[in-house]
C-alpha cells in the first residue's frame, strides 16, 4: 500500500516540476521557434496556393486552346465534308445530265433519221398539210409572180449553159490529152476521161457566171494501186471525220489481199503466176510510194494539188499556141480552178477536180472541194471527202422521167438558190449553201408523190422546201441523203457499207459552233424578210395569161 502510494506521489511531483510555468526563462524561445517556423510555414503554403493558382491558370488556358482548336478542327471537318457532299451531289448530277443528254442524241439519231412528218410524206396521213406553216409569219410571192421571176430572171439568165457545158468539154479534153502526152506510164499517174457533175449537169445552174465542175479521175502507175478506206469500215472514227476515208497505196507484190502466196507455203512444183518465184511478198516494206504522206503508205491531198496544178500548167503549155485566150488558176486553195481569160475582158471559171474512184462504185474520193457539204475541215492531209456527186445527178435523172410534164422541183431549188445567193452578197456568207439546199429537195423528192411535183405547185412546193430547212436549221439536223438512208431505192447501186452507215448530219458543225449557227439563222430568215421585195424587184410586170408561157422543160 505504501509502495503504492510512493509511486503516485512520485508521479505527481515530477509533473508539476515539468510543468512549463514554474520554469519560464527557461522554455523562452521556444514560442519564438514555433512562429518562424509557422510563418515561413504559411509563407511555403502561400507560395504553394500561388503555384497552384498558376497551374490551374495555365491547365485552364492550355484546355480553352485545345478545346478551341478541337473546336476549329471539327468545322474544317463539317465544312469540308459538306463541300465534298456538295461536290458528289453535283458530279452525280452532271453526270445525269450527261447520260440523258447522249440518250436523247442517241434516240433522236435512230428515230429521227427521216423527213419530220410534219414537212415531208407520201400520203396524206404521213404529210399533213403544210401551206401554213408559219415561217416566222413571213410569206411568199404568189404563183403567177413566181412563174414570171423564173422566165425573166432565171430560164433566160441560164439559156446559155448548153453552150458553155459544149465549149469548157472541148477544152478540157484537149488539156487532158496533151496532159496524158506528158505523163510516163510507168512513173505518172494515170489520168482517165472527166465526169461533169453539180448543178451545171443537173440543170439548176443560177448564178453567173455559169460553173461547170468536172472530176478528173486518175490512178496510180503500174505496179501500184489504190486501195480505198471508208470511213464506217473502222468503229474508232472520230465524228468529225464522218463522210471521209483514206487512200491506201499498195504495190502489186505487196498487196497479199488479193494473193495468197505470202500467206501459205508453195511446194517446189507450184508457181505463183502474179509475183513468180524471184519476186517475193515483202510484209510492211517502207518503200516511198507516189503522192503519198510522209512515212505513211496513205495518199497525201496536198501532195495530189501540187502534181495536179503543176500537171496542168504543162499541159496548157504545150497547147497554149491553138487558142486566144489564157488560161490561169483562179482559187490558190482550189488545185483545179481554173479560169478562161478572153482577149475581150470576159471570162469562163471552170473546176478540174482530181478524184479517185471508190472500188467499182460511182462513189469518188475528192482531194479538195471549196464548199464541203459537211461545213468542216479535214482533220489531216490523208483525209479524202467522199462525193455522192455521181449518184445524186443519177437519182435526179432517175426521178425526173417520173415526174409529171413541166415539174416544179429544179425551179423551187433554182429561186431558193437565186434568195440564198442575193442573201449572201448582202450580209455575208453563212453556213447554209447550195448543198444543204439540193440536199433538202432531195428527201422531198423521195417523200413527195410524183404528182405533187406539178408545174402549178410552184409557190406550195418552194413553201414546202423553206419549211423543211426551217425546221432542220431549228433542229440542227439535216440528214445526209444516201449516208445511212435506207429509204434510197438499191437501184441505185449505193454500197452496202454506205447504205449501213450511221446517218450522217451535215448541220453537225452548227451544234459545236453557236456564232455560226446565230449568223445562218438570222441570215436565213433576213432571206425570207426580203424575198418578197427582191422578187417583185426583178419582176418588172405579171403577164395576164400565164397560160401561154412554155413548159419548164428538164434536161439532163
Amino acid at each position: 500500500m505504501a509502495l503504492g502510494l510512493f509511486r503516485v506521489c512520485l508521479v505527481v511531483v515530477t509533473a508539476i516540476i515539468n510543468h512549463p510555468l514554474l520554469f519560464p526563462r527557461e522554455n523562452a524561445t521556444v514560442p519564438e521557434n514555433e512562429e518562424e517556423i509557422i510563418r515561413q510555414m504559411q509563407a511555403h503554403q502561400e507560395k504553394l496556393r500561388l503555384e497552384q493558382l498558376r497551374l490551374e491558370e495555365e491547365m485552364a488556358r492550355l484546355a480553352a486552346d485545345k478545346e478551341a482548336e478541337e473546336e476549329a478542327l471539327e468545322r474544317e471537318a463539317e465544312e469540308g465534308q459538306q463541300q465534298h457532299e456538295s461536290r458528289t451531289a453535283w458530279d452525280l448530277w452532271s453526270t445525269l445530265c450527261m447520260i440523258l443528254f447522249l440518250v436523247i442524241e442517241v434516240w433522236r439519231q435512230d428515230h429521227q433519221d427521216a423527213p419530220s412528218p410534219e414537212c415531208l410524206g407520201s400520203d396524206e396521213d404521213e404529210l399533213p398539210d403544210l401551206e401554213g406553216a408559219p415561217l416566222r409569219g413571213l410569206t411568199l410571192p404568189n404563183r403567177a409572180t413566181l412563174d414570171h421571176f423564173y422566165e425573166r430572171c432565171i430560164r433566160g439568165a441560164t439559156a446559155d449553159a448548153a453552150r458553155t457545158r459544149e465549149f469548157v468539154e472541148g477544152f478540157v479534153d484537149d488539156l487532158l490529152e496533151a496532159l496524158r502526152s506528158l505523163c510516163s506510164r510507168d512513173s505518172d499517174m494515170e489520168v482517165e476521161d472527166f465526169i461533169g457533175v453539180d448543178s451545171m449537169y443537173e440543170n439548176w445552174q443560177v448564178n453567173k457566171p455559169l460553173l461547170c465542175d468536172l472530176f478528173v479521175p486518175f490512178m496510180p502507175p503500174e505496179p501500184y494501186h489504190f486501195h480505198p478506206e471508208l470511213w464506217c469500215s473502222s468503229r474508232s472514227v472520230p465524228l468529225d471525220r464522218q463522210g471521209y476515208g483514206q487512200i491506201k497505196v499498195v504495190r502489186a507484190d505487196e498487196d497479199t489481199l488479193g494473193c495468197i502466196c505470202g500467206k501459205t507455203k508453195l511446194g517446189e512444183d507450184m508457181l505463183c503466176l502474179l509475183h513468180g518465184r524471184n519476186n517475193v511478198v515483202r510484209r510492211g516494206s517502207k518503200a516511198a510510194d507516189p503522192l503519198c504522206a510522209p512515212n505513211s503508205p496513205y495518199l497525201d491531198t496536198m501532195r495530189v494539188m501540187k502534181w495536179f496544178q503543176t500537171a496542168l500548167t504543162r499541159a496548157w503549155h504545150r497547147i497554149a499556141h491553138k487558142y486566144e485566150f489564157d488560161l490561169a488558176f483562179g482559187q490558190l486553195d482550189t488545185p483545179g480552178s481554173l479560169k478562161i481569160r478572153f482577149r475581150s475582158g470576159k471570162f469562163m471559171p471552170f473546176n478540174l477536180i482530181p478524184v479517185i474512184q471508190c472500188d467499182d462504185s460511182d462513189l469518188y474520193f475528192v482531194s479538195h472541194l471549196a464548199r464541203e457539204p459537211g461545213g468542216g475541215t479535214r482533220a489531216s492531209s490523208t483525209d479524202w471527202l467522199l462525193s455522192f456527186a455521181v449518184y445524186e445527178r443519177h437519182f435526179l435523172r432517175v426521178t425526173s422521167k417520173a415526174l409529171p410534164e413541166g415539174a416544179c422541183h429544179l425551179s423551187c431549188l433554182q429561186i431558193a438558190s437565186f434568195l440564198l445567193s442575193k442573201q449572201s452578197r448582202l450580209t455575208g456568207p453563212s453556213g447554209l449553201g447550195n448543198y444543204h439546199l439540193k440536199t433538202a429537195l432531195l428527201h422531198l423528192l423521195l417523200a413527195r408523190r410524183p404528182a405533187d411535183w406539178k408545174a402549178e405547185q410552184l409557190d406550195a412546193r418552194l413553201h414546202e422546201l423553206l419549211c423543211f430547212l426551217e425546221k432542220s436549221l431549228l433542229e440542227k439536223k439535216l440528214q445526209h441523203f444516201f449516208i445511212g438512208n435506207r429509204k434510197v431505192p438499191e437501184a441505185m447501186g449505193l454500197p452496202e457499207a454506205v447504205r449501213r452507215a450511221e446517218p450522217l448530219n451535215l448541220f453537225r458543225p452548227f451544234v459545236l459552233q453557236r456564232s455560226l449557227y446565230r449568223k445562218t439563222v438570222d441570215s436565213f430568215y433576213e432571206m425570207l424578210k426580203n424575198a418578197p421585195a427582191l422578187i417583185s424587184e426583178y419582176s418588172l410586170h405579171i403577164p395576164s395569161d400565164h397560160a401561154s408561157l412554155p413548159p419548164k422543160t428538164v434536161v439532163l
